[in-house]
C-alpha cells in the first residue's frame, strides 16, 4: 500500500516539456526537436571528458524521448497514462494492434483488467445513517410557564432513525452480488428490511439484475438496462410484492435520449397500484446543472425545476429548486462545500406548504453517509427561515477558520512532505542534471544571443524559476523575522538556448522538465518570471508555471520614462 501511494507522489519525465514541443505535435516537429537538441547534448561534441559524460546522460534522455514520441503505438500508452503504461504487463499485445486509437483503446481494456482483478480481492461497503430531529418547540410553544419551564435542549427531540449498509461482492468479472438491508424507526415504531441483489454484466451495452428481499413482505424485482442505436437507452424493471392481503405488481420503464452533448430527455411510466407517468429534461455542463420535469399520477402530480451552478475554484455547488403540485409547493436552496479529497458536506433549507421549514444537513465521507433532517417548524414563518439560513452560514465560517482551514493546511502540508521524501533523490539528480545541461549550453547560447544582438532581436536578459514570495504574503515569527523566501533559480540561459527567428514559445506544461529546469521547491505553486530586451526596449512578464508562454510581446514593454 505504501508503494502505491509512493508511486501517486513520483514525479515522472515529461518527454513533450522536454523535447520544447505541444502535446499534438506532429512527427515533422519530433524530429525537427529531436535533432536540435541532440546537436546540444550529442557527446562527440565535447572534448573536456566530464562534459561529454554529463552531455552522454542528456543525450540518452533525448533519445528515449524521441524513441517513445516517434513510435505512433508507444506515444498513444504514453499519452494515456504516462510511463508506468509502457511498462504494464501485456503491452507488448498492445503494440501489435493497427492504429494508435486501437492501442489506446486496447491499453484502456488491459488498464480496465487490472483493475477488475483488484476488485474481485475487495467488497465495496456503503453506509447511510439518517438522524430525522424535530425542533418545532423551538419556535412554537405554548404559553409563558410552559415556555419558561423548559430548556432549549429540551425542545429538540429525535424523532426518527435509519440504519442502511451494504456490501458489494463481485464473483467474476462479469458477475456481482449486492447484499443491503435497512432498519428504521419512527415514532417509537421500528421496520427493517434485507435484499440481496445478483448482476450480470452481458455486454459493453446492457446488464440485468434479479433482486429478492424480506421486510414487510418478500418482494421479487427483475431489472436490466440495454443500450439502443440512435442515442437511446432503456431501463426497465419488474416488482413483485407480496402481502399477506394481495400480491402488489408493478413495472417501471424508463427511456432515455442523449440530445446533444451535455443534454439528455427521460419519459418514465410506471404501470401498477401507483401508475404515474413523467417526462423530464437534464442539462449537465462543467458549470451547472439544470433539470425540469413534469410527473403525472394517480396518487399525486406535480412539476419541479432544479439548478446547480458549480464553483469548480472554490470546490463549491450552490442549489436551487421548486416544486408544486397537488401535495403544495416546496421551494429549497442550499450549498455544498468539498472539504477533503473524499469529504463533502451540504445543507439545504426547505421551505413549503404543508410541510413547513426544514433544515437538511449532510456528511459524505468515501462510501459513507450522515444525513440529519431537522424539522424547524410546521409552518412556514419567516424567522424560522432566517435562523435555518444564517445559523449554518455563521457556524460553517466559525468550523472553516477553527477547524478546517487549520486541519487541511497540515494534511497539505504532509502532502507536501510526502512528495518532497519520495522525489528528495530524484531531485537532485535533476538539479545535477539542469547544472550540467546549462553549462553545455553556454556556447549555444553565445551564437545565439550575438545573432539575436545583431538584428535586435530577442535577448533573455534575466529569467528566474520557482516560487515567489510578495510582501503582503510575508509571515513573521515572534522575532518579526520572515518564515518564508523565495525559492527560485536562474534559468537564463536555458531559455535563451529556446530562442529561435526572434521568439520563444513554451507550452501548457510545467517548466521544470524543460532543459536546465528543475523544481526547486516540490509541492509548491511555482511562477516563471521573464525580462527581455526586444529592439533595444526592455520587457517583463510573470507567468503561472502550467501557463503557456509566447514572446515577445507589446503588452510585456516597461515604461523606462
Amino acid at each position: 500500500m505504501d508503494d502505491d501511494n509512493d508511486q501517486e507522489h513520483l514525479i515522472e519525465d515529461d518527454y513533450y516539456t522536454f523535447l520544447n514541443i505541444p502535446r499534438n505535435a506532429t512527427q515533422e516537429e519530433i524530429n525537427y526537436a529531436y535533432r536540435r537538441q541532440s546537436k546540444l547534448y550529442h557527446p562527440d561534441k565535447h572534448v573536456d571528458p566530464v562534459l561529454k559524460k554529463e552531455a552522454e546522460i542528456l543525450f540518452n534522455r533525448t533519445k528515449a524521448a524521441y524513441k517513445v514520441l516517434s513510435n505512433p503505438h508507444q506515444r498513444a500508452i504514453y499519452d494515456s497514462v504516462g510511463i508506468r503504461g509502457l511498462q504494464t504487463e501485456g503491452w507488448e499485445i498492445v503494440e501489435r494492434t493497427k492504429t494508435p486509437q486501437e492501442i489506446r483503446e486496447e491499453y484502456e481494456y488491459l488498464a480496465k483488467e487490472a483493475e477488475e482483478r483488484k476488485l474481485l480481492r475487495l467488497t465495496n461497503p456503503t453506509t447511510s445513517i439518517t438522524m430525522n430531529i424535530n425542533a418545532t418547540d423551538l419556535f412554537n410553544r405554548y404559553d409563558k410557564d410552559y415556555e419558561d419551564s423548559r430548556d432549549i435542549l429540551s425542545c429538540i427531540e429525535v424523532s426518527g432513525m435509519s440504519f442502511t449498509q451494504s456490501i458489494e461482492a463481485p464473483l467474476t468479472l462479469q458477475d456481482i452480488i449486492t447484499m443491503y438491508g435497512q432498519l428504521s424507526t419512527r415514532n417509537g415504531i421500528g421496520s427493517g428490511s434485507i435484499h440481496i441483489a445478483a448482476k450480470r454484466l452481458l455486454s459493453s451495452k446492457g446488464w440485468i439484475e434479479l433482486e429478492v428481499g424480506a421486510g414487510n413482505g418478500p418482494t421479487i424485482s427483475f431489472k436490466g438496462f440495454r443500450l439502443l442505436p440512435h442515442k437511446l437507452m432503456f431501463n426497465g424493471a419488474t416488482v413483485l410484492e407480496f402481502t399477506p392481503v394481495e400480491i402488489k405488481a408493478s413495472l417501471v420503464g424508463t427511456l432515455t435520449m442523449q440530445l446533444d452533448t451535455h443534454t439528455i430527455g427521460e419519459l418514465t411510466y410506471n404501470a401498477g397500484s401507483e401508475s404515474s407517468m413523467s417526462t423530464g429534461i437534464v442539462r449537465d455542463t462543467d458549470r451547472s446543472y439544470t433539470s425540469f420535469s413534469i410527473h403525472l399520477g394517480i396518487i399525486r402530480s406535480f412539476i419541479s425545476f432544479n439548478y446547480v451552478y458549480k464553483m469548480h475554484e472554490k470546490e463549491m455547488k450552490l442549489r436551487g429548486s421548486v416544486k408544486a403540485g397537488t401535495f403544495g409547493l416546496v421551494v429549497e436552496y442550499g450549498a455544498e462545500k468539498k472539504i477533503s479529497r473524499h469529504t463533502r458536506l451540504s445543507a439545504t433549507v426547505s421551505a413549503g406548504v404543508p410541510t413547513g421549514v426544514m433544515l437538511k444537513l449532510k456528511l459524505n465521507r468515501s462510501f459513507q453517509t450522515y444525513a440529519f433532517p431537522i424539522h424547524l417548524s410546521d409552518e412556514v414563518l419567516p424567522a424560522t427561515v432566517f435562523y435555518a439560513t444564517v445559523v449554518p452560514i455563521m457556524t460553517w465560517v466559525i468550523l472553516k477558520k477553527i477547524v478546517i482551514d487549520p486541519m487541511v493546511k497540515k494534511r497539505e502540508e504532509r502532502e507536501k512532505e510526502k512528495e518532497k521524501e519520495v522525489n528528495k533523490t530524484r531531485m537532485m539528480e535533476k538539479q545535477k542534471e539542469a547544472e550540467s545541461a546549462t553549462k553545455l549550453m553556454k556556447a549555444t547560447v553565445s551564437r545565439i544571443r550575438a545573432t539575436e544582438e545583431s538584428k535586435k532581436g530577442l535577448i533573455i536578459s534575466k529569467a528566474l524559476y520557482g516560487r515567489f514570495v510578495y510582501p503582503q504574503q510575508d509571515q513573521y515569527n515572534s522575532d518579526q523575522r520572515p518564515i518564508h523566501r523565495d525559492e527560485v533559480i536562474d534559468v537564463t540561459i536555458p531559455l535563451q538556448c529556446l530562442v529561435k527567428d526572434s521568439k520563444l514559445i513554451l507550452y501548457d506544461a510545467s517548466k521544470s522538465e524543460l532543459p536546465g529546469f528543475y523544481d526547486p521547491c516540490v509541492g509548491e505553486e511555482k511562477q516563471l518570471l521573464i525580462q527581455y530586451l526586444f529592439r533595444n526596449q526592455t520587457h517583463e512578464c510573470i507567468v503561472k508555471d502550467n501557463a503557456p508562454v509566447r514572446i515577445p510581446l507589446p503588452s510585456h514593454r516597461v515604461n523606462t520614462t
